[in-house]
C-alpha cells in the first residue's frame, strides 16, 4: 500500500511505501533515509511558510510520542494490536483539529492520515514508528534551534 504526503502546494507530493516486499518482510531501503529526509524537509519548509507558528517541534512531537507509545503496546502484548487501532486512526482527528488550530501544516496531517493508512498490521505500526523516528532526527536537523 502506498500513501501521498502533500501540503498545500499540491504539486509537492511524496510518495510513501512502507514495503519492498510485504510477505518477505522487506522495508523499503530507502524510507529511513531519502523519504525521511524529503518529509523532514517539506515539514520544515511548511514550517517557514507559516512563519514559525506550525510545526513546532513540540507539536509534531506530540503525535510521534503516541506512535512509540501504541507500538511499545504492541511489542509487549501482540494482541494488543486489534485494540490500540482505533486510538490510532484518532490521531487522524487529532491532526486536523491540531491543523484548525494553525498548530500543524496540512502537509503533517496528511503525513499522519497517508501513514496511519497504511498501518494494517503490528509489523506495519513496527515500520511507521521507526520511519517516524527517523523524520524526527531529520526535521531537528533543519530545525535545532526548535
Amino acid at each position: 500500500m502506498e500513501g501521498n504526503i502533500r501540503g498545500k502546494d499540491t504539486s509537492s507530493e511524496i510518495k510513501v511505501s512502507f514495503w519492498k516486499d510485504k510477505d518477505k518482510t522487506l522495508i523499503n531501503p530507502d524510507l529511513f533515509s531519502g523519504k525521511a529526509d524529503e518529509i523532514a524537509k517539506k515539514l520544515t519548509s511548511d514550517r517557514k511558510e507559516s512563519r514559525d507558528k506550525s510545526n513546532k517541534s513540540s507539536q509534531i512531537r506530540k503525535f510521534y510520542d503516541e506512535v512509540i507509545m501504541f507500538n511499545r503496546r504492541v511489542k509487549d502484548n501482540p494482541s494488543e494490536f486489534e485494540k490500540i487501532l482505533p486510538y490510532l486512526q484518532m490521531l487522524n482527528a487529532k491532526a486536523a483539529y491540531a491543523e484548525g488550530r494553525e498548530l500543524i501544516s496540512s502537509g503533517f496531517k496528511e503525513f499522519i492520515k497517508k501513514n496511519i493508512t497504511q498501518v494494517t498490521e503490528a509489523k506495519d505500526l513496527d515500520v511507521f514508528a521507526s520511519f517516524f523516528e527517523a523524520i524526527m532526527g531529520y526535521y531537528k536537523y533543519y530545525n535545532p534551534k526548535n
